[in-house]
């Protein structure tokens, strides 16, 4: 959710940290603070801090006329450190006191924070009851001050890490940590419980984020911290301790992620850019992974459980949001083409009720573009408790779900920053087929030539994903001409109901309207009150298996006055008698015509929402990375 950078070395802090948090202000974008502590030969350590309300650009403003002056007066540095925050607020406002870092009552100690502080009203207490006062609404600043107590009881010379430790093991919640000890000047502590935080490694230098593209410019050797790791950084070197036992072993890895992908480019938005970039993405997403010769999907990730997917019988999705979406079609496609049963939940639902398990047979799926979703990182947990198999479909290597997971399979989409996922869902739904044709495959209910015509397709979709695009002006147009309504319906039937969901979020995510996603059968039981002259419904309409029911549908809402926009397949002669407006989409298979139609709903939503003046990179009150619940 919030953004968090840090770094330790021998070059200028203060460019490095503005740099790494512009990243990350998708996660986040409240509100943003940071310390910066130069040891120089002229005199001890100096403190530069500053924060800022609203985004980062207000934090670089300020922090040009006030720190960097000073900073440009201390020429002799033998040490340099600093941690940065970018704010999406949980408990209290957006403003300067609630903005991190946080510090203690001699502000000496300096903490940023993602995550929850479950128990922080009894702590902050007890802590008040012990003389501290406190500055801000926050459960983050509980850990600054419960640091500073912990310090206090410790006799002799005390490391800051101890007394970190000490502070975390009396708290109960999520956090990613970074924390900075004045009188210890030449070293950064990380802490991480169930929210993301990875360690950069550079040549004499060292970097903290919660996100790698915070780092990618400087380096692309990282280590992630594992749920409660207590990390060490100085300019020598990085240790990683555990709270409650010791630490395993990590190797390094190598992000691969293109530096270009994290730039717009001609684009004028992260999100047009990102809706253009599926002819690409879902290209990336299949590349290797289908055996045309012999008609069959291939999924590395999935050979060392390969055998336990024939005695599969029930299959278990779970994501939030978009990624549920995609969950959702996939429930669809496995049912149709492997004949399992699947059921398909939000996440956040998921992990309250107490599931029913056959570890043998069940198989949990779950979809997080991040990998750090909160709410479906706990549902995979649960799954795992009770034994039952589990693999994830993300887009982040090395990201928690892509750790637990027993086995998965990575989008390889490359960075995606609009706040409102476009081509991460739509490689997701890919990925999905996939499965469901190698599922189908494997139990046998699916036919070799019935196989090769999916993937024959798939191949096929990034060339017509091309033509739509082509279509953009037609569709920035409809777009325009239906921009001062403040209601919409979104209705599609079988696979393109979870079509008619996504076009909704979409909608309400980017331009703040009022929408609706159904059902096109549901619509005459009960929401069908709602249509009137003002109350525009958006159709899901291809020539498919439910094309005439959803034809009746439409008859229904003109004969009621409201406005229509259909999005139908290419030749349909019929359509345009009823609707008002039509955005045609090419042929295609009718279990791949949401991923078509998907692509139409987003360039609505973006010349919708542009139109309307709203930030659609950055949406109010949204973040790219849910990591609390």
């Amino acid at each position: 959710m919030c953004g968090i950078v840090g770094y330790v070395g021998k070059k200028n802090a203060l460019p490095i940290l503005l740099e790494g948090i512009k990243h990350l202000e998708y996660r986040g974008y409240d509100s943003s603070g940071l310390v910066i502590g130069v040891h120089s030969n002229l005199k001890n350590t100096d403190i530069f801090f500053d924060k800022s309300v609203g985004k980062v650009s207000n934090l670089e403003a300020k922090v040009k006329k006030s720190i960097r002056p000073k900073l440009n007066k201390i020429t002799k540095f033998n040490s340099q450190i600093g941690i940065c925050h970018s704010r999406w607020a949980t408990h209290g406002i957006p403003s300067e006191e609630n903005a991190h870092p946080h510090f203690d009552c001699n502000k000496e100690i300096y903490i940023v924070h993602n995550g929850i502080i479950e128990n922080y009203a009894v702590l902050k207490a007890e802590l008040i009851k012990s003389g501290h006062k406190f500055s801000s609404e926050t459960d983050s600043e509980v850990i600054a001050h419960l640091i500073e107590e912990e310090k206090k009881k410790l006799k002799g010379r005390v490391r800051i890490e101890k007394a970190v430790k000490n502070a975390l093991q009396k708290i109960k919640g999520t956090y990613g940590l970074a924390i900075f000890d004045v009188n210890e000047p030449e070293k950064l502590i990380a802490a991480r419980n169930f929210s993301p935080l990875l360690i950069g490694i550079g040549k004499g230098e060292y970097f903290l984020a919660s996100d790698a593209t915070a780092i990618l410019k400087r380096t692309r050797k990282v280590v992630y911290l594992e749920d409660n790791d207590l990390a060490v950084l100085t300019p020598r070197g990085y240790k990683i301790v555990g709270l409650f036992k010791r630490a395993s072993k990590r190797t390094p890895q190598i992000i691969d992620w293109n530096m270009e992908k994290m730039k717009k480019g001609e684009f004028a938005h992260f999100m047009l850019k990102e809706i253009y970039e599926q002819p690409e993405s879902i290209s990336d997403s299949i590349r290797g992974r289908i055996d045309y010769k012999n008609n069959k999907p291939v999924l590395g990730g999935l050979q060392l459980i390969k055998k336990d997917l024939k005695n599969i019988k029930r299959v278990i999705i779970s994501g939030m949001g978009t990624a549920y979406y995609a969950g959702l079609l996939t429930k669809d496609y496995i049912e149709e083409l492997a004949k399992i049963s699947a059921v398909a939940e939000p996440a956040s639902e998921f992990h309250h009720r107490k599931q029913i398990y056959s570890k043998d047979s069940d198989l949990f799926l779950c979809f997080s573009q991040s990998g750090e979703t909160a709410d479906t990182l706990s549902a995979l947990c649960d799954a795992k408790s009770h034994g039952v198999l589990s693999l994830g479909i993300v887009n982040v290597v090395g990201s928690s779900i892509s750790r637990t997971t027993d086995a998965g399979v990575y989008q390889h989409i490359g960075p995606e920053i609009g706040v409102a996922s476009t081509k991460a869902f739509t490689s997701q739904v890919v990925i999905g087929a996939l499965l469901a044709v190698l599922l189908g495959l494997e139990h046998k209910t699916l036919f070799s030539h019935e196989a090769k015509s999916i993937l024959d397709e798939i191949k096929k979709l990034p060339l017509k994903i091309g033509k739509i695009l082509e279509d953009s002006d037609k569709i920035k147009q409809v777009a325009n001409n239906f921009q001062k309504y403040n209601n919409f319906l979104f209705l599609g039937r079988k696979y393109n109901f979870p079509t008619a969901l996504e076009g909704a979020l979409k909608l309400k995510e980017v331009s703040y309207v009022h929408a609706e996603g159904m059902s096109s059968g549901e619509m005459k039981h009960g929401p069908i009150a709602m249509i009137d002259s003002t109350f525009p419904c958006i159709m899901i309409i291809p020539k498919d298996s439910v094309y005439e029911k959803n034809i009746s549908n439409a008859e229904e809402i003109k004969a009621r006055s409201g406005p229509i926009i259909a999005i139908a397949t290419e030749g349909d002669n019929t359509i345009n008698k009823i609707s008002n407006e039509t955005i045609f989409i090419p042929k295609t298979l009718e279990i791949f015509t949401p991923i078509l139609a998907t692509v139409v709903l987003q360039l609505f939503a973006y010349h919708f929402a542009v139109a309307r003046g709203c930030d659609v990179d950055k949406p109010r009150n949204l973040a790219k990375s849910v990591t609390v619940e």
